[in-house]
């Protein structure tokens, strides 16, 4: 049976369960009860019913219809893996489509008849999302909506679901964590102050692994562990616990349970939070919660119905402080990143010299014979060689050819192709390690070139360098800068529809907020101490894809006087070389060039010392060689 025809069956069989409880749609998003972007197995309801593994996306499955809202990242490759299925790919901005998109689709797919039942999983769906449909329904389609939040088809009709996840929690040593539990609490506490609350609930786990400096490995990827956190507010006359971890105990040690005790950490089981916030305490605790803060953005519709209807007060529904206090890395976790990035380094040198002896064009590719499949796995090999690997930061992106035109491609035995003797690979890929996390794209030409991907190619380089040689005053946000890694590119009608960056967690989610480079707006201003890529893309589907990333830090502009106030600027943190053969000299500007020479030399100057094979160190040598300048001398900024 092919996996058209399962999806199908599955699809039939979800219609009849909706008929058995009168339900005219069931809407499954990609997200768990922990809003988290890579979930466990046993939460992916949305690829179990479509088919399609993207990050991003939300399913709708009507009585005749079928439909998946993603983002330009995955248009191409949802229709690919969705092909012969009951659905239509629904092209949307956004990497979560808006309840205006979903209502109104299911409305027209009702026939705008006066009442309807839709079904989802109050486990699954935030409360600002549920609360959003409501508010749709009343402003624009006036229809009787009943929104049954109680029924999960995948509880029924998914045979042999994955049991929830029960890895073992491990403490992350304060030398690589650079700050105590306690101080982060005391950070946080002065934070909960505005708003008077009891207690934080903190339902993403990043941000708990985070504050408690604790990791797991309950998510692909992500070294988190499936929890609740409770952080209870200073209160000198409140004897007892600091912070409530809702938790399996069978994945807590003995020493990891002695660790959260001396920090005054109480463990409850991970299933007892909602009635605890029913019942407005936590059992058996002697403690009364009267205010609770928590972010309807990412808390499920479970635990927040729960709270406003049990005896505890939501008194302020506002985005949790950890975030902004977790994007300013301390000088432990900076240290731990460039450690991170020597090893990655290594593994990426050792990964493309191997690939360097591929043929050139009317000669045999047998000397080498990889495919995308063999790239992720040979450099991922290469990666566990290093010290303190632990697991891959995503999941490998080698897309060869038309391939790399799908910007979330991941290669199956079904797409799997192999490497060829000209074109481009384009190669995003990342590493956790116990100090750090790793994320770098390089496009690699495995050997002759048309003329569009020689320009493509250089318009993106020149759009990274740009970027990444901005200074710019404290309190800029990055959206006020993402023009510039776009610029050369627009100038002959390209773009990219991804954002251009995002921060990234210190052993912790590759994917990390509240900053990021990004056309639409996004508030959050930039500070030193943060991380964040740069990763401007061209993208000609049927043809070749070029990005070009690398980790930077935000750091303080050297040179700046008193009155001149406080300026910024970028700092690449990724050490591996940026290919020169693909460059368009003439369309380079002298100071992009100097930034590019200056860039090789650090690289070569961090990675020498580290490369054991003589042929190794042959080949770094000869990639980070400094380019001509042309016409004089260029300026870039410092590094």
């Amino acid at each position: 049976m092919t996996k058209a025809e399962i999806i199908t069956q599955r699809v039939e069989a979800l219609r009849a369960w909706m008929r058995k409880h009168q339900l005219d749609a069931y809407i499954f998003p990609s997200t768990d009860p922990h809003a988290g972007e890579y979930v466990p197995d046993h939460w992916k309801t949305r690829e179990w019913i479509t088919g399609f593994n993207g990050s991003a996306g939300t399913a709708v499955v009507t009585l005749t219809h079928a439909a998946l809202w993603t983002d330009s990242r995955y248009w191409l490759a949802a229709e690919e893996m969705m092909e012969g299925t009951p659905f239509e790919v629904v092209r949307c901005s956004r990497n979560v489509a808006t309840a205006e998109e979903l209502m109104e689709w299911i409305d027209t797919q009702h026939n705008h008849t006066a009442d309807i039942r839709v079904g989802l999983d109050a486990w699954t769906n935030t409360a600002a999302s549920v609360k959003a449909m409501y508010k749709v329904n009343d402003e624009k389609l006036c229809q009787t909506l009943e929104l049954v939040t109680d029924l999960s088809p995948a509880d029924e009709l998914w045979a042999e679901r994955p049991p929830l996840p029960s890895s073992p929690v491990t403490l992350q040593p304060l030398e690589l964590a650079g700050r105590t539990t306690a101080d982060k609490l005391k950070d946080i506490r002065r934070e909960m102050e505005r708003t008077e609350g009891d207690c934080l609930l903190v339902t993403q786990l990043d941000e708990i692994a985070w504050v408690l400096n604790l990791r797991g490995s309950d998510v692909h990827c992500t070294p988190v562990f499936v929890s609740y956190l409770l952080i209870l507010g200073k209160n000198d006359n409140r004897p007892g616990p600091e912070a409530i971890l809702y938790i399996n105990e069978n994945k807590v040690n003995d020493d990891v349970k002695g660790y959260l005790a001396d920090n005054g950490i109480l463990l409850r089981p991970y299933e007892a939070l909602r009635s605890d916030l029913l019942e407005g305490d936590a059992a058996g605790t002697d403690l009364h919660l009267s205010t609770i803060q928590l972010d309807p953005e990412v808390t499920c519709h479970a635990l927040c119905s729960a709270a406003e209807r049990g005896n505890t007060f939501c008194a302020a529904l506002e985005p949790s402080p950890i975030p902004a206090l977790r994007a300013i890395k301390n000088e432990a976790e900076i240290a731990g990143f460039r450690s991170a990035m020597l090893k990655d380094g290594v593994a990426m040198v050792k990964f493309l010299k191997t690939l360097s002896p591929l043929p050139r064009e009317g000669e045999s590719l047998a000397p080498l014979e990889i495919t995308e499949m063999g790239v992720d796995k040979l450099l991922t090999s290469l990666r566990a060689q290093q010290d303190g690997f632990r697991d891959i930061s995503f999941d490998t992106i080698a897309g060869y050819g038309a391939h790399g035109a799908i910007v979330h491609y991941e290669a199956t035995p079904e797409t799997d192709i192999p490497l060829e003797p000209h074109g481009l690979l384009l190669l995003d890929s990342g590493g956790q390690y116990v100090d750090g996390t790793t994320d770098i794209t390089r496009t690699i030409p495995l050997g002759p070139l048309t003329d569009e991907e020689r320009r493509d190619y250089t318009l993106v380089l020149k759009g990274h360098i740009r970027l990444a040689t901005a200074v710019f005053p404290a309190g800029t946000t990055g959206t006020q800068l993402d023009v510039l890694a776009r610029y050369a590119m627009w100038q002959e009608h390209k773009n990219y529809g991804h954002g251009t960056g995002h921060g990234v967690g210190s052993y912790l989610s590759v994917h990390e907020g509240p900053h990021q480079f990004r056309m639409n707006y996004v508030p959050a201003q930039l500070q030193a101490g943060m991380t964040v890529t740069i990763e401007p893309g061209i993208y000609i589907a049927g043809s070749h894809g070029v990005r070009i990333e690398n980790t930077m830090l935000i750091v303080p502009s050297s040179g700046c006087k008193p009155e001149e106030g406080t300026w910024l600027c970028l700092e690449p943190l990724t050490l591996c070389p940026i290919d020169t053969r693909p460059i368009i000299r003439e369309m380079m500007l002298p100071d992009e060039i100097a930034y590019l020479n200056k860039y090789h030399a650090r690289v070569r100057e961090a990675l020498l010392p580290r490369l054991d094979d003589e042929a190794d160190k042959a080949w770094l040598l000869e990639k980070t060689h400094p380019l001509p300048l042309p016409q004089g001398r260029g300026e870039a900024c410092a590094m």
